[in-house]
């Protein structure tokens, strides 16, 4: 057991004045477990932390801020601990504390008239969801964690989901913050004013930020009304680009009513049909992709269902469709975006793998998957791409499997370097981003001063110097 000087013992019995013992957790306390927080949620690294500290109001995250920032000591602010980049979970050193927001998890405020939502970093994606669907609203921000992840999260990363090509990233949701400083200062920020134009964008600035320019406490969130009919087709198509030529007649066809459009490779849909086979996934085995459609239409459900009809005739007419079926009921729908959802977790079944969340110019993502895949085939032999995501907003989630009956660990050990060089490279060629929609973290923070503008590094190390002098809050995360 780690003996805690008393500087750091001190600091842990202030924590408890102000959040209360029950609320600060340590290694000290042999009935506590602290590895939901110490741990990232693909197990990747497991951390030590010195306290999980779980506030309860916004004073008491500002009081906590204070006294670390008193004692030099750095926080990891951490919200339902759902994210891929290791951004949210202590280092080893077991002198950082963990800030726990699921404990501020309200839903303050619903103002109709105005069409927002106003609600603690702590509330769970879906809860929120919930409330704005109960009050007659839609909050469309929606992904594969959001029965867990919360919204302090989704701003810190400035997550996307499958909407993103109607509504926009969580970043384009948002209004107004409430945001403690690294000083422990409190920035009321919570207007849902549209119109703001008094200075520096400092709600922008704080979105994406993961935590190491301030801790987002609370948000206030557009909302829109909710669709009158909504509609999902699943079409089979025969190359990436007739994907893309799809997408363009959908926005034609469909205008703001595409709300969702997904893309899969045949092998990402193979690995479903493999673990999950009472899923029944359809068209794939005679397809190299599918696409997933939803149409969110404000008249009602026979103007929707005419709407995809006539659409997806004219997509078989030109050649970029060969089969397509429309979802007859809600369940159905929420079947086929179940299969969509459920490739990661088929990944998982079948083994290590390395994860890349890319962006590409949607126009360009043809060229740079068929010039990537043919590098990645030439470098590993046997290589497995499981390749899909949000077409829409041109966002791949291009994932490399180890080669059949490989050893995972072995295939980490020897290629994970080289294969993100590769595709970082290719990402960089084809002006793209390492990054779209998961963030930095710490897995990404060393590689990212060679695939971004270096006027714009240098700008940002100004910022955090600026607003973190002494490096509190989240160090380690964005910036190496």
């Amino acid at each position: 057991m780690t003996t805690l000087t008393q500087t750091q013992n001190d600091l842990i019995a202030q924590l408890r004045a102000i959040c209360g013992t029950a609320n600060v957790l340590t290694h000290e306390d042999p009935s506590a477990d602290l590895s939901p927080w110490e741990q990232d949620w693909r197990k990747r690294v497991h951390g030590r932390a010195l306290a999980v500290v779980r506030p309860g109001d916004t004073a008491q995250v500002a009081a906590v801020v204070k006294a670390c920032a008193a004692t030099g000591t750095s926080i990891v602010p951490q919200g339902g601990n759902t994210g891929l980049v290791v951004g949210g979970v202590p280092d080893g050193s077991g002198t950082q504390i963990v800030l726990s927001m699921t404990r501020m998890n309200a839903v303050r405020a619903i103002d109709p008239a105005n069409l927002t939502i106003t609600v603690e970093a702590g509330c769970v994606l879906k809860n929120l969801q919930t409330a704005a669907e109960n009050a007659g609203f839609l909050f469309p921000l929606s992904l594969g964690a959001e029965g867990s992840c919360t919204i302090g999260g989704n701003l810190g990363t400035n997550a996307g989901g499958t909407q993103v090509v109607r509504y926009g990233n969580t970043r384009e949701l948002c209004l107004g913050l409430e945001v403690v400083t690294a000083q422990g200062e409190v920035w009321h920020g919570l207007t849902g004013l549209r119109k703001d134009n008094t200075g520096y964008d400092l709600r922008n600035l704080m979105i994406g930020s993961e935590g190491t320019l301030g801790i987002i406490t609370a948000a206030t969130l557009k909302l829109y009304p909710q669709p009158a009919a909504q509609l999902t087709a699943w079409a089979a198509v025969p190359s990436m680009e007739a994907a893309v030529q799809l997408l363009g007649l959908a926005h034609q066809r469909l205008g703001p009513g595409l709300t969702g459009f997904e893309v899969m490779n045949q092998f990402s849909l193979s690995l479903v049909d493999k673990h999950y086979p009472q899923l029944r996934v359809p068209l794939w085995q005679g397809s190299p992709w599918c696409v997933l459609l939803e149409n969110s239409d404000s008249e009602n459900e026979q103007h929707a269902r005419g709407q995809f009809e006539a659409l997806l005739e004219s997509a078989m007419d030109s050649g970029c469709v060969h089969d397509a079926i429309v979802a007859e009921s809600l369940s159905q729908a929420r079947g086929l975006w179940h299969i969509r959802e459920s490739i990661t977790l088929a990944q998982v079944q079948e083994g290590l793998n390395i994860k890349h969340d890319i962006s590409i110019p949607v126009s360009r993502i043809p060229d740079f998957v068929a010039e990537t895949d043919a590098l990645l085939a030439r470098e590993v032999p046997g290589v497995r791409m499981v390749d899909f995501g949000h077409l829409g907003d041109g966002n791949l989630h291009y994932n490399v499997q180890a080669p059949e009956g490989g050893d995972g660990k072995a295939f980490l050990h020897d290629f994970e370097d080289k294969v993100n060089t590769l595709v970082f490279d290719q990402v960089l060629k084809f002006k793209g981003s390492i990054s779209a929609e998961h963030g930095v973290g710490e897995l990404k923070a060393a590689k990212l001063p060679y695939y971004k503008d270096p006027t714009a590094m240098a700008m940002m190390r100004a910022l955090k110097t600026a607003l973190d002098p002494q490096n509190t809050l989240n160090p380690g995360r964005i910036l190496a």
